[in-house]
C-alpha cells in the first residue's frame, strides 16, 4: 500500500508538470504542434512568489528541493518538513531589489499520529510608500500609496515509509496597492526520497497551482464622457474592470548528496532543475561546506542557462549552534548577485526546540 501511494503522487506530479510544459506548445489545429518564439514572461501574477526564501537556500544558488530539512522546505518542497523534529522556526529578511523588503517566516511542527508535521508560513513584499502623482500635478499631489504582496499557507507532510514523504499546502495569495486589492488560492504539491545510497537525496515539488488573481476595489470606480458632442451627458459613473492572470507555477526536481568529509568537515552538493510557467527551463546549482557542524560557507548559481537571465552568483555563509535538549540557534546570511540590478542580501536566523 505504501509502494501504491508512492508511485501515485509521483505520477501526480509528472502529469502536473507535463500541463506546465503543454503551455509552451500550441496547437494549429490540424493535430500538430509547433513551438513558438512567444514566451510568457510578464503575463502572471503575484511574481513575489519567485522570491527565493531563506538565507541558507539563496547561498546554494536556491537549489534545496533535495535538502529542505528546516522551515524554508514550507516555500521548496513541503514533504520535506516531516523529517524535522520538535518545534522549528525560521525568520528571513531580505533587502530586496530597488529598496523593496522581502520577509519570510515559517514555524514547523512534529505531530504524534501518522509520521507527520503541520507547518505555516506568511510571505510579504513590502514596496514602501510612494507619492501619488497625476498629469496635472507631476510632482505629487501631497498624498501617499503604499503596494504590498503577501502570502498565507498551511502544510501537512507525512512519512509514508521511512525513506519517502509526501507533503500539501493550500496557500491564500494577495496583492494589494492603494485602494485595490486581489487575491486567489493555490497549492503546493511535494516528494522528498531519502535513497538507499547514504547521503543521496531526491525531492520534486509543483508550488502555486491555483486560480487567477484579479484587482478590485474603489480606484477602479471613475466617470466618463461617452459622447464628447452631447453636452447632456458628461459624467457617466462606470466601473472598471481588469483581467484575471495566473500565478507563475514552478516545477522543481533536484538531487542532493552530502558526506562527512573525516576531520575536515562535511560537504553537500545539491542541482534543481526548474520549470517555470513564465520563462524557460533553468538550472540552479550550490555548494556547502561545513566544519565542526557548527561553521558553513556556501556558494552556488541560479538560473543557468534561463535565456536573458541577469542574476547568477549567490555566496554565503552561516553558524548553527545545537546541544540536544536546548534550545538551537542558526544565523546565515547570503549575497545575490542582480547584475544591473547590483544585488540583494538575504539574513536568516532559525531557532530549534526539541
Amino acid at each position: 500500500m505504501k509502494n501504491l501511494f508512492i508511485i501515485i503522487a509521483c505520477l501526480l506530479l509528472f502529469l502536473i508538470h507535463g500541463n506546465l510544459a503543454a503551455q509552451a506548445v500550441k496547437g494549429d489545429g490540424s493535430g500538430s504542434t509547433f513551438q513558438t518564439e512567444v514566451t510568457n514572461s510578464g503575463t502572471n501574477a503575484a511574481s513575489f512568489l519567485e522570491i527565493s526564501v531563506g538565507a541558507r537556500a539563496s547561498g546554494l544558488g536556491g537549489s534545496y528541493v533535495a535538502v529542505a530539512n528546516d522551515p524554508t522546505a514550507l516555500y521548496y518542497n513541503p514533504a520535506g518538513i516531516v523529517w524535522n523534529k520538535g518545534i522549528q522556526v525560521e525568520l528571513m529578511h531580505n533587502e530586496w531589489l530597488v529598496d523593496t523588503n522581502f520577509e519570510f517566516a515559517g514555524v514547523t511542527m512534529s505531530l504524534p499520529f501518522w509520521n507527520s508535521s503541520l507547518g505555516a508560513s506568511i510571505t510579504m513584499l513590502d514596496y514602501g510608500e510612494q507619492p501619488v502623482r497625476t498629469e496635472t500635478r507631476p510632482e505629487g499631489t501631497g498624498e501617499k500609496y503604499s503596494a504590498k504582496d503577501y502570502s498565507v499557507a498551511l502544510t501537512l507532510a507525512s512519512a509514508l515509509t521511512q525513506s519517502f514523504s509526501f507533503g500539501l499546502t493550500g496557500k491564500y495569495i494577495t496583492q494589494q496597492i492603494w485602494h485595490l486589492s486581489g487575491s486567489t488560492a493555490a497549492i503546493d504539491l511535494g516528494i522528498f526520497y531519502s535513497t538507499p545510497m547514504e547521503g543521496l537525496r531526491l525531492g520534486m515539488s509543483i508550488s502555486n497551482f491555483g486560480g487567477k488573481l484579479k484587482f478590485d476595489g474603489r480606484d477602479l470606480k471613475t466617470t466618463v464622457d461617452p459622447d464628447p458632442d452631447n453636452q447632456n451627458i458628461d459624467r457617466v459613473p462606470v466601473n472598471l474592470e481588469t483581467n484575471g492572470y495566473p500565478l507563475p507555477q514552478i516545477f522543481r526536481a533536484g538531487i542532493s548528496f552530502g558526506r562527512d568529509v573525516g576531520q575536515v568537515g562535511s560537504i553537500l552538493l545539491t542541482t534543481d532543475v526548474i520549470h517555470p510557467s513564465n520563462s524557460t527551463e533553468s538550472i540552479n546549482m550550490g555548494v556547502e561546506y561545513g566544519y565542526a557542524g557548527m561553521f558553513f560557507l556556501r556558494a552556488g548559481y541560479q538560473n543557468l542557462y534561463e535565456e536573458d537571465s541577469i542574476n547568477g552568483l549567490t555566496l554565503g555563509g552561516g553558524i548553527d549552534y545545537y546541544q540536544k535538549g536546548k534550545m538551537g540557534i542558526r544565523v546565515d546570511y547570503a549575497f545575490s548577485d542582480w547584475g544591473v540590478l547590483e544585488s540583494a542580501h538575504r539574513f536568516s536566523i532559525g531557532l530549534s526546540f526539541d
